[in-house]
């Protein structure tokens, strides 16, 4: 696939050069708009980092305003077990022009994802030559890439409401136990009563975790 992504950016609070970089993967139907609110939230706790939320590839079919990551059938497991691979090269292309644009690398960035978005981080972060430092799942899922297990691993937060009607919180719970068994460092929560959404919660939990990933690194 050629497709280039693009979408909103927030440069470093701090000025100058960023020293991170956080990519923000949106969910089904909506935009890089959508999330790159969570950057504001975190420039404070990362002023040297550089947020970037882009669009997803495809206009998405359910909502012409918005973008997917991949199409939607009636069932879903088949639409992620082949969206998800399908477009990982895509976002496997923007991660490596923004690297050479920035002069960072992969143990400089966490991906974030929301929905879809989560699906897409966890599947292309898993399988990274060089692992990121960190990748963040709210209300996700896990596609698996091939060969996980046989190279360094990053640590994954995996962040699931209870009350999901949209994506399953088993889910979650099931690349938590998947995850941990291949050896990887899992933070995993579960925010009560939260449907297909980010709780107060579940955005603190993963505030701690994405400050733990740069400070290992530091």
């Amino acid at each position: 696939m050629t497709q280039k992504l693009s979408g909103p950016m927030l440069p470093p609070a701090a000025g100058g050069m960023p020293r991170q970089l956080v990519v923000l993967l949106h969910g089904y139907g909506a935009d890089g708009n959508d999330l790159i609110d969570l950057g504001r939230h975190w420039a404070e706790l990362l002023p040297e980092a550089l947020f970037v939320a882009p669009n997803a590839p495809e206009p998405c079919a359910g909502n012409p305003f918005g973008f997917q990551w991949f199409a939607l059938a009636l069932d879903r497991t088949i639409s992620r077990v082949a969206g998800v691979p399908e477009t990982s090269g895509v976002l496997v292309n923007f991660l490596a022009e923004l690297w050479g644009q920035t002069g960072l690398a992969a143990r400089d960035t966490v991906l974030v994802g929301f929905s879809q978005g989560a699906m897409m981080a966890l599947h292309v972060g898993l399988a990274l030559a060089e692992p990121p430092a960190g990748i963040v799942s709210f209300s996700g899922a896990l596609v698996l890439p091939e060969g996980l297990g046989q190279g360094a691993l990053p640590p994954v937060c995996l962040i699931h409401g209870d009350s999901d009607q949209v994506v399953d919180p088993g889910l979650s719970a099931a690349a938590a136990q998947t995850l941990s068994a291949a050896g990887v460092a899992v933070s995993y929560h579960v925010s009560p009563g939260t449907a297909h959404g980010i709780s107060p919660d579940g955005l603190a939990f993963a505030t701690a975790f994405l400050q733990g990933c740069f400070t290992a690194n530091d």
